[in-house]
């Protein structure tokens, strides 16, 4: 069994790079590890089963590494680097950098989901429509100015310009039809820098799909005062739509961006996803969920983000 350490540099402030997961790893005991580059791809043929694997970087440096993992039935481990580390969230992983690696070290280890979508795979959540603008517009100088508040920064600025999708969201049984600001595919509970789905687990075998119709200015900010207040869409607005199901399908009446855990896929009309349980093994004591609540909402956690540049209770 051998220990991998991918190092994206450009994750976050870039303070978190290879020297700085070395030292904490040999202090752990991890002294033998092969270094790569994310960017290389010669690594990838050289991992075998078992392998452990450890990602530093953001979530999409995650995404790239557990794909390799449920190929070659590697074992994924992470050490969040990044901007928003949403992965890392559903994973409960301690903060402290030294106790993470002693979690290393210990080798525990936990089953989770992975969805794909259009044949790619991801593992936080896809978007399309208002939530893509912040993965394609937020530069990486924001991003290390102003961590996760970047991707705020972003949509605050483009707002305006948005004129919704129309489209058929098919998940399960349930159909729910309109014109979106937008629509977000989730495979877990945590997304866009710490925004929650009530109750969702990345180990439920289950999609949550979170729509947000378009509205108005007055509409929307009630609806997402209301979720605030309430921890659940309230009853008789339909604002926000939120279904579950193992598999959904999107048939947009134009192509639209899609982005997937910040990766821009390009723009599509035909938008299908399934979840596959237990295919990815991480080095994790427990998985956590997002605080119950009366109903399954989509919540904003962060007491500290600013009312105003979340314009709906839906996921941005």
């Amino acid at each position: 069994m051998n220990y991998w350490l991918i190092v994206n540099d450009a994750a976050g402030d870039g303070n978190r790079g290879e020297s700085y997961w070395r030292e904490h790893l040999r202090t752990a005991g991890i002294d033998q590890v092969r270094v790569r580059a994310l960017e290389d791809t010669e690594w990838e043929r050289e991992v075998a089963p078992g392998d452990r694997i450890l990602a530093a970087g953001g979530d999409g440096s995650v995404n790239r590494v557990a794909s390799v993992c449920v190929e070659r039935k590697a074992v994924l481990g992470v050490l969040p680097s990044g901007t928003a580390n949403d992965f890392a969230r559903n994973l409960g992983l301690p903060e402290d950098p030294a106790a993470l690696c002693r979690l290393v070290r210990s080798g525990q280890s936990v089953k989770v989901d992975a969805a794909w979508l259009n044949g790619h795979m991801f593992l936080n959540v896809a978007h399309i429509g208002l939530g893509t603008l912040p993965a394609r517009d937020a530069s990486q100088a924001q991003k290390r100015r102003l961590g996760r508040f970047s991707y705020l920064l972003t949509l605050a600025r483009r707002i305006g310009l948005q004129s919704g999708i129309q489209g058929r969201i098919e998940c399960g049984e349930k159909v729910a039809e309109g014109r979106w600001l937008t629509i977000a595919i989730a495979s877990g509970a945590y997304f866009g820098g710490g925004h929650d789905i009530a109750e969702a687990r990345i180990d439920d075998g289950l999609l949550d799909v979170v729509a947000v119709r378009q509205r108005s200015w007055l509409r929307l900010m009630l609806a997402f005062v209301m979720t605030r207040l309430l921890r659940h869409t309230p009853r008789h607005d339909d604002t926000v739509e939120h279904l579950q199901a193992p598999q959904c399908h999107i048939q947009l009446r134009h192509a639209h961006t899609l982005t997937a855990d910040g990766e821009n896929l390009g723009r599509m009309a035909n938008v299908s996803a399934f979840t596959r349980p237990s295919v990815l093994e991480v080095l994790c004591e427990r998985l956590v969920s997002a605080q119950s609540a009366p109903s399954k909402a989509l919540r904003d956690t962060p007491a500290d983000t600013p009312p105003m540049a979340r314009p709906s209770p839906g996921p941005l």
